[in-house]
């Protein structure tokens, strides 16, 4: 039977020391490949991979010149390589720390990017002006709730200068350890968020007997009540009724004083952005993630900063982030936060154990070390400054690691907490995420979701995988939308009205 050969290249290339190639789109069995001297022997879902060479059982699959995998069984050129046949096993790796560090090209600031941002009086600027309330224990939801859906769009009409009354709920704060790393993280997540340049004025609700104490809480995290910092406990008002009605009043006082704050021209120095993807598929470390990275690059010569995170899933290409290190001692840290998480999945099915989701599997990705290579590409090229433990304020320009899960929602708290004043999310299959007070751009790795999805899609990154767009200027175009939606463009999961559910501290240690 004659082999089919199609005009336009079926595949992408991604390295000349590559063993394998990606599918641009759905390709037969017994199609040609010119380009790779190959014709495939079954059919390749967009993409999937195809072997270019024979590799023998056991030999290392290479994608991006990096091994992610090793053959578990003879494969012949034009094979199919996915998680039947492509095995996480693990091997040695040289950290190389601090040895390919790369210090930014920073900007003299006469020359940098500018947004319309929001002055705050510590110098920084927000990206949004929101008013939150918070609460201790899940015990106050409710009432922050009603509090919140109070401040509906029709009565924040009158206050063009505030973009929210938001409540942010969780389920700690009691049946918890009253001392120690749970609690302290709790605490230091709400003090971010209650500290954010994005929040003009916070409302703390408490119950009053919880473990997660109001007191104890607001003097742990340094936080002293005043104008723009009120608190609300349930059981010395008088209960539910009498403490929405005291919210409302005291968020009324917040609006008027929050509505006086415009915004002014800023450098984008002050901007922090969150690194987040979600949903990915195989062409996610070809386009839409690689393409921030290069926005990046573009932000970090601004003098900005970006958050790489989502530790479990930067597993198994570590060696390529402890090279960028800026120091030794750097790269140190984020290697036990990775011994870190292999002991505390040890015997767990979780993918830091090699299997990926459902929906990442069908989206082409092997196991968990080609989700992290493609991962990773968020970051772009320039050395890493520094590693923060979950929710720390971060301090240090430029790109910076913070550990986190990898389930988005959390992670994004915890990047938000630590000073993120916008979210850059990318998502292969679909993701619908979104987040207060930080928005989310999403950015899609190819044209098919991107169309289907085009109502939470901010950015079609497909562009690269179509031949239209390169990774440089897909890259501008990302930075572009970054300096405008940080401006007060609406992003399309602002639009819908996505982020208040998406609020979750990460939930360790024991529920009592």
């Amino acid at each position: 039977m004659p082999t089919e050969t199609l005009t336009r290249n079926p595949v992408i290339r991604l390295d000349p020391a590559d063993n394998v190639v990606v599918a641009r789109d759905d390709i037969a069995a017994g199609v040609s490949i010119p380009s790779e001297g190959v014709t495939t022997n079954h059919d390749i879902p967009m993409g999937h991979k195809v072997a270019t060479q024979a590799i023998a059982k056991g030999d290392p699959v290479r994608k991006y010149d990096t091994i992610i995998g090793f053959a578990g069984e003879d494969i012949v050129p034009g094979d199919w390589l996915h998680t039947h046949n492509v095995l996480m096993d693990d091997f040695q790796k040289d950290y190389r720390y601090a040895q390919d560090y790369v210090a930014a090209d920073v900007l003299p600031e006469a020359q940098r990017a500018t947004f319309l941002g929001y002055p705050r009086a510590d110098g920084r600027y927000g990206t949004r002006n929101m008013i939150g309330i918070f609460i201790t224990v899940n015990c106050a939801a409710t009432v922050a709730r009603k509090i919140s859906r109070y401040f509906d769009e029709e009565r924040l009409a009158e206050y063009p200068n505030v973009d929210g009354v938001v409540a942010f709920i969780h389920e700690q704060g009691c049946g918890m350890e009253q001392s120690g790393e749970p609690l302290d993280l709790l605490r230091r997540t709400l003090a971010g968020y209650i500290r954010h340049p994005n929040t003009a004025g916070a409302l703390v609700c408490s119950l009053g007997c919880e473990r997660n104490n109001l007191q104890k809480f607001m003097e742990a995290e340094s936080l002293a009540t005043g104008k723009m910092l009120r608190t609300v406990t349930m059981q010395q008002i008088g209960g539910t009724l009498n403490a929405v009605e005291e919210g409302k009043a005291v968020i009324r006082e917040m609006l008027e004083d929050a509505n006086r704050i415009e915004r002014e021209p800023a450098s984008a120095e002050h901007i922090m952005i969150g690194l987040q993807c979600g949903g990915s598929d195989g062409f996610s470390g070809l386009s839409a993630n690689p393409a921030l990275g290069k926005a990046v690059d573009i932000l970090v010569r601004n003098g900005g900063t970006a958050i790489l995170s989502e530790t479990s899933e930067l597993y198994g290409i570590e060696h390529t982030l402890t090279s960028r290190a800026k120091s030794e001692e750097i790269g140190r840290q984020f290697i036990d936060r990775i011994n870190w998480w292999l002991d505390y999945n040890k015997g767990r099915d979780t993918q830091i154990n090699g299997t990926v989701s459902p929906g990442n599997q069908a989206g082409g990705l092997a196991n968990v070390i080609e989700k992290s290579l493609g991962g990773s590409k968020k970051g772009g090229s320039t050395g890493i400054n520094a590693v923060y433990e979950y929710a720390y304020p971060v301090t240090e320009k430029g790109l910076v690691l913070m550990d986190t899960p990898g389930f988005d929602p959390v992670s994004a708290t915890g990047q938000i907490a630590g000073g993120a004043n916008l979210i850059c999310f990318t998502t292969g299959r679909g993701s619908c995420f979104g987040s207060y007070p930080a928005p989310t751009i999403k950015l899609a790795s190819n044209s098919t979701m991107f169309t289907r999805m085009e109502g939470d899609m901010d950015i079609n990154c497909g562009k690269v995988i179509d031949g239209e767009s390169s990774l440089d200027e897909m890259g501008e175009e990302i930075f572009a939308k970054i300096l405008a939606i940080a401006s007060g463009e609406a992003s399309k999961s602002e639009l819908l009205g996505v982020g208040e559910e998406e609020f979750a501290p990460w939930q360790i240690g024991v529920l009592s």
